[in-house]
């Protein structure tokens, strides 16, 4: 399930826009450049499909369909952030000094981990 959402290139994107609170397709379609009408179709259909979405339509004229995020979607979107900071630390860990134990150790000691001296 989360390689079919996640492979999907624009699943990511819409599923940011509706917890942003762009919920309706036009919109989505509108906000985001080079999103086709079908290719964001059988994206929402598909994170309707997981459970993901819910899809809300109203008997109005014209027409109109509203997604929200399902409580499984809060939770989906939770863990896609975590592993953002996740990529966010590992970015921040290769651009900090390398091999330099002692550096590391003062740096635990300032933020209240434990260092050498609180071992």
């Amino acid at each position: 399930m989360v390689e079919t959402v996640i492979g999907c290139k624009w699943s990511l994107t819409v599923l940011q826009l509706v917890v942003l609170g762009v919920n309706r397709p036009g919109e989505m379609e509108r906000s985001i450049e080079g999103l086709s009408a079908k290719v964001l179709n059988d994206c929402l259909r598909r994170l309707v499909e997981f459970n993901v979405l819910d899809k809300q339509s109203y008997p109005e004229m014209p027409p109109r369909v509203e997604y929200t995020l399902t409580e499984f979607g809060n939770k989906f979107r939770k863990v896609i952030d975590a592993l953002d900071d996740l990529e966010s630390d590992f970015e921040g860990a290769k651009a900090g000094p390398r091999g330099d134990k002692h550096s590391a150790q003062a740096s635990t000691s300032q933020n209240g981990s434990l260092g050498a001296d609180d071992a």
